[in-house]
């Protein structure tokens, strides 16, 4: 984080301070839990006075931008997820169709990003996802579900950031945290599906070579297929859990009644 704040070039007052901040925040640099520089530090990065700091710091807590701990230095505050409030959270956790919903938003939603993403990804933004796809090929070649499910979601996140559109950072971000938060338990059906591990590294490629070659509508399709795969998957993963688990009271009850267990019916 030493060298993502710029010297204030002109009054260095508080407001120039608090300006930079706000636009790190918005535009997804700066994420919620991010340390800041200690006091000292920060300023000689903005250049500016530590009462100047101070009163930039103050300001920005006072409206829920940052919080600041005795000893544990200054964070951004939790600015995201905000779209959904915790009763609406708890709703779309206990209702099927709530979850149907979520992904058809998705599945428009990240279109719309990742066709965003291929027109206006930077060299530093393709160099980021390239990361992640390495890390995403080492997951999956441990076979660790848990770790694929984080990266798959810090995918998700990266590509959205390509796309250079603050709206779209931040109501994708509030959706990507259902995820994160385990809203949705069973997302990790989908991994259970025969071949599903290999199809989804595969649909995650196309995203990513389609931005990196700068192919919007390729990008866009890519991204809208995965996420129409990962539906159908979820309903096939619970379908055939539900199939194994009366086939399973069908074979209790039939061998029961072989051992001589009265039954009815």
């Amino acid at each position: 984080m030493s060298d993502i704040f710029s010297k204030i070039e002109h009054s260095r007052t508080a407001d120039e301070v608090v300006q930079q901040i706000e636009s790190l925040i918005l535009e997804g640099v700066l994420r919620t839990g991010d340390r800041l520089p200690g006091e000292r530090e920060l300023a000689r990065q903005f250049d500016v006075s530590r009462p100047i700091l101070r009163d930039a710091l103050k300001a920005l807590e006072g409206r829920g931008l940052l919080t600041t701990k005795a000893g544990g230095g200054t964070h951004v505050a939790d600015v995201i997820g905000q779209l959904f409030t915790k009763p609406v959270t708890d709703l779309i956790s206990m209702h099927r169709k709530a979850v149907t919903d979520y992904l058809e938003y998705r599945r428009e939603i990240e279109g719309v990003a990742a066709g965003y993403a291929a027109r206006r990804a930077t060299a530093d933004d393709i160099a980021l996802l390239d990361r992640i796809m390495a890390r995403m090929d080492e997951a999956h070649r441990t076979g660790d579900f848990d770790d694929e499910a984080e990266i798959d979601v810090e995918f998700h996140h990266a590509v959205c950031e390509c796309a250079h559109n603050i709206i779209l950072l931040h109501t994708l971000r509030s959706c990507y945290r259902l995820l994160s938060e385990g809203v949705f338990q069973n997302r990790l059906l989908v991994f259970s599906v025969p071949g599903a591990r290999e199809a989804l590294l595969a649909q995650h490629r196309a995203i990513y070579k389609a931005v990196k070659a700068g192919d919007p509508s390729a990008a866009r399709q890519a991204a809208m297929d995965h996420i129409s795969y990962v539906e159908r998957s979820m309903l096939e993963a619970e379908r055939s859990g539900d199939w194994q688990r009366v086939s399973r009271l069908r074979l209790k009850q039939r061998s029961d009644a072989g051992n001589g267990t009265k039954t009815t019916g």
